[in-house]
């Protein structure tokens, strides 16, 4: 047992416990993977067959991490052992049994685009007002309603929900589930929330199924339980009722996810679900210096909803954490950038070793900015995915057409892509004739001189025998050989050669690419089935991160927080740490929604190895308008002996900024938290402290002037802002822009019709 050595006290004995429910708590940077990989080695060692194991995690690139140091210990045993996502692994129970719920074994998975293109095509049909039934928010309704397992018929007959959706004057949304369930069915289509639905129905009304795999997976293990849904919680309570050896890993200190379903109540009620649990908590951090591991401790000691553990760290001490102020959003940009530029020159580090975290994909624009202007390369996680680029979905269509006909979304998407003769008339027609006939649209195809006239009849027909020779040919040959010859024979790859501009040899290049995974696929030794369909199926349900083609690319990391999760980087930035951005103001209605933010926070801060920098901006544009920002109360919250605050002052052309000295600075870094990051409490005077200067009191009588003459030099006051000197003058009327010094805040810049500014004489 050479994997037991290296693991400390509270790991190993994590890992012997391999009978019975066990929750494993797994504090940030604890070496929750390696427990998890040793704790299945351990159970293979001790006699269990791998086939009896079912491992879910969250993302694949998970799955694919802990199979192979799995392999490393136990060899190729570790083969058999069903480990994945949720989604994966219900969907191949799925195929197996999709018979027992009226489903075909072949059926399409759609995505999110998919759902939320069918959904567009069902509120046209109903005519519906697009404004007021957005395809997003009905998408996400539905998808609220699986994950808590309420089905169409259940959603129009419970009075709460229906009273929900008629006062917000969106009543008809039982009838778009319904509608929405019927054709997904027609079309044998499951789309991702429905892997799950599905799991449970098939669990629920067919107990020789749900017996079949209790005695199956005889010891369970869920990563990352406390991102859990209902759905997956029902399922893993129903397959580990025969057994109970169900082990649970995860952190609610890390539960970031409600919005899209996740209940954390899942991993804080474990224990009531199973009275002889045995926990076992992982306190020691592995990958953060002291000083942040501190930091993060004296923040998520305000949740009071938490399973009290003790992280501790025995590396180095480290620096303490820094805070930058900034007086805008581009300024804070500015710091950031240089920030980086500074530390990896002074400590010779790449730019992968970088990382800038934000609450909001829309704060990424003056960090991309000020990046650009010193030349840093750096990177946008959760952009656009491979898989979702136009001309892959194109040929995927065809080759999920290829294997499920009926298959309405893929149909309507490349049936005259390349054009072929078949316009938005005619594939109306189609629909209009299907629907009358309560068939499929591939019938229609199949049958186009019964319902379609001349031209259009020969060129749906032609369409029809097309992919009918691609079924055949998918049949009998290897996946690679199958997605050339599609790819070759619709047009496809043709009509994308011929495009010589830059765009189009990227998009070829593209499909080259996606033949060259696909090659690859088919040449795997570690899986038994290759086909073009099992390809289909792994790639609908790739998860965020696995779709990263170059991992080691030097480049500074920009993303959000909740992409962040499960990363790791040697140097931090947090940035936009203001009230009302971080935390949001959507969550501020409830301790419950605050305390996640406060869990999104510590995320953030254990995502740092070495350095980490907090920052926020005085004043920040919002929706086109300059709008002031005070310091998120979460800077309260930070143990004040671990900060140090560094101030980058700006120089004016008009005066330097007494603001920031040395003595200043010198003197914040003394100061605790509470004194510097103070706000007015209710019922209470405002605190004046050196970091937030005191609220300005408009004289007496202010009254706004006519700014119709206002010229560099003169000296104004603002009402929130306090007295500044107009530096400069931009722009022409009615947008010209003043940059104004403030003796109290510094350099702003405003638009003199909104600015009300009073000229001092």
């Amino acid at each position: 047992m050479e994997y037991l050595k290296g693991l400390n006290p509270s790991q190993r004995d994590a890992v012997l416990q391999i009978k019975g429910p066990v929750m494993i708590i797994a504090g940030a940077g604890s070496g929750k993977t390696r427990v998890i990989t040793y704790r299945v080695a351990h159970l293979i060692r001790s006699g269990v067959d791998p086939f009896n194991i079912l491992v879910l995690t969250f993302t694949n690139k998970a799955a694919k991490e802990m199979r192979e140091r799995i392999t490393s210990v136990v060899g190729p045993e570790a083969r058999n052992i069903w480990m994945g996502t949720f989604h994966s692994v219900f969907a191949k129970i799925l195929r197996v049994e999709a018979e027992k719920i009226g489903y075909p074994s072949n059926f399409t998975i759609y995505d999110t685009d998919d759902s939320k293109s069918l959904l567009r095509a069902i509120l046209k049909e109903m005519q519906l007002d697009d404004k007021l039934y957005n395809a997003n928010f009905v998408y996400n309704r539905i998808s609220s309603a699986k994950n808590n397992l309420i089905s169409p018929a259940e959603y129009q007959k419970n009075e709460q929900i229906q009273a929900e959706d008629n006062s917000s004057g969106r009543g008809k949304i039982g009838l778009i589930y319904l509608t929405y369930t019927q054709r997904c069915f027609k079309a044998g289509a499951m789309d991702f929330d429905d892997l799950l639905f599905k799991t449970n129905v098939l669990l629920r009304e067919h107990p020789d199924v749900l017996h079949k795999y209790q005695h199956k997976f005889k010891y369970l293990m869920v990563d990352e339980y406390q991102d859990t849904n209902f759905s997956q919680y029902l399922i893993v309570k129903r397959l580990a009722a025969i057994n109970e050896n169900i082990c649970v890993v995860g952190d609610d200190a890390q539960s970031i996810y409600a919005f899209r379903g996740a209940n954390i109540q899942n991993i804080l009620n474990f224990e009531k679900d199973y009275p002889d649990l045995r926990v076992f908590k992982l306190e020691q951090n592995y990958r953060s210096t002291q000083n942040i591991v501190n930091v993060a401790n004296s923040i998520i000691a305000n949740n009071k909803n938490q399973l009290k553990k003790n992280v501790f760290s025995e590396n180095e001490v480290g620096d303490r954490i820094r805070v930058l102020r900034a007086f805008s959003d581009n300024e804070e940009g500015k710091n950031i950038a240089e920030s980086i530029a500074q530390t990896r020159a002074t400590n010779g580090m790449n730019y992968k070793e970088f990382a800038i975290l934000y609450r909001t994909n829309a704060q990424s624009r003056a960090l991309e900015e000020a990046l650009r202007k010193l030349n840093i390369p750096y990177k946008i996680y959760g952009g656009l995915s491979f898989y979702q680029r136009k001309e892959i979905k194109d040929l995927i269509a065809y080759f999920r057409l290829t294997f499920n006909p009926n298959d309405e979304e893929a149909l309507k998407r490349v049936i005259n892509y390349p054009k072929r003769g078949i316009g938005d008339t005619t594939v109306e027609r189609i629909i209009i004739a299907a629907d009358k006939n309560n068939t499929t649209l591939w019938d229609i195809v199949t049958n186009a001189a019964m319902y379609l006239d001349g031209r259009s009849a020969a060129a749906v027909g032609g369409f029809g025998t097309m992919i009918q020779s691609f079924q055949v040919l998918a049949k009998t040959k290897p996946a690679y050989d199958a997605a050339l010859h599609i790819s070759q024979h619709c047009g496809l790859l043709k009509d994308l050669y011929e495009d010589k501009s830059v765009e189009g040899l990227a998009r070829y290049e593209n499909i080259q690419e996606l033949l060259n995974g696909i090659k690859e696929f088919s040449e795997r030794e570690d899986i038994e089935e290759r086909g073009l369909d099992i390809f289909m199926q792994d790639v609908a349900l790739l998860t965020n991160d696995d779709n990263d083609k170059n991992p080691n690319a030097d480049t500074v990391s920009l993303m959000t927080i909740h992409a962040s999760k499960g990363l790791e980087f040697p140097n931090v930035h947090i940035v936009g740490l203001e009230e009302n951005l971080f935390p949001s103001q959507l969550s501020l209605n409830s301790r419950s929604e605050l305390e996640e933010e406060r869990r999104l926070f510590y995320v953030a801060i254990t995502r740092a190895e070495r350095h980490l920098t907090l920052s926020y901006a005085t004043s920040r544009y919002r929706w086109g308008t300059l709008t002031n920002c005070e310091p998120s109360r979460f800077l309260d919250e930070v143990d004040a002996r671990y900060l140090e605050l560094e101030f980058r002052p700006q120089q004016s052309s008009a005066e330097k900024n007494p603001f920031f000295d040395e003595k200043t600075v010198s003197s914040l870094n003394k100061k605790s938290s509470q004194e510097m990051f103070s706000r007015p409490k209710p019922n209470s005077q405002p605190r004046t402290t050196t970091l937030l200067p005191k609220a300005h009191v408009p004289s007496a009588g202010f009254s706004p002037s006519d700014t119709a003459n206002l010229q560099v030099g003169m000296q104004v006051e603002h009402e929130r802002f306090g007295f500044g000197k107009v530096v400069s003058l931009e722009g022409n009327k009615p947008d010209i822009k003043a940059t104004i010094f403030f003796k109290e805040l510094g350099q702003k810049q405003l638009l003199l019709k909104f600015a009300k500014l009073r000229i001092v004489e």
